[in-house]
C-alpha cells in the first residue's frame, strides 16, 4: 500500500503571525488543545512554534511572554512538504532535520497554500513499519534519536 502525506495529514491547522506575542500563541494553542502552531509572515510560512520552543527559549530563560514575539523563539526555517509526497520520504525528511512535524503546502503558480500538517505520530498510527525504518536509520548512523522522536519510536515499537 503506497501512502502519501495527504493520506495521514491533519487538515485543520492553526497558524499565527510572527509578530504576535508568545502569550497570544499560548492562548491560541491552549484554546485548540495543540502542541504547536505554524508561524506565518505576509502569508508565507516562516517557522513553527512548539511547546518545546516556549519552554526552552522563553520560560527557561525567564523571558516575558507579553513582550516576546513568536518570531524570537520559533523554530526556523519551516521544512514544508507537498500533500503528494510519499510517507517514507516525509519520514526521511524528519530524520534528516530531527523534527517531528511538517507543514503541508499545496503549490500553485507562485503561491503556496497551507493545507495541513503531518506529524511523526500521525505516520506511526497508520504505518508503524516506517517508524521501524526510522529506528533503523538512527541505529545505522550509531546515534540516539532526539528524545521526542525516541518517545514516538518507543510507544509504537515494542
Amino acid at each position: 500500500m503506497f501512502l502519501t502525506v495527504k493520506d495521514v495529514m491533519v487538515k485543520k491547522v492553526i497558524a499565527i503571525e510572527s509578530d504576535q506575542t508568545v502569550k497570544n500563541a499560548a492562548i491560541l494553542m491552549n484554546k485548540h488543545r495543540i502542541g504547536c502552531c505554524i508561524v506565518s509572515k505576509n502569508d508565507k510560512i516562516v517557522g513553527m512554534l512548539t511547546e518545546r520552543d516556549i519552554l526552552t527559549r522563553l520560560v527557561a530563560v525567564s523571558g516575558d511572554p507579553d513582550k516576546t514575539t513568536v518570531s524570537e523563539i520559533m523554530s526556523e526555517p519551516a521544512i514544508v512538504v507537498e500533500p503528494s509526497l510519499a510517507l517514507d520520504e516525509a519520514v526521511k525528511l524528519m530524520f534528516e532535520h530531527r523534527i517531528k512535524k511538517l507543514p503541508v503546502v499545496k503549490s500553485s503558480k507562485n503561491q503556496r497554500k497551507l493545507v495541513g500538517i503531518v506529524t511523526l505520530t500521525d505516520i506511526a498510527r497508520v504505518h508503524p513499519q516506517l517508524i521501524k525504518t526510522l529506528k533503523g536509520l538512527f541505529e545505522m548512523i550509531k546515534e540516539n534519536p532526539p528524545r521526542s522522536i525516541d518517545k514516538v519510536i518507543g510507544y509504537y515499537i515494542v
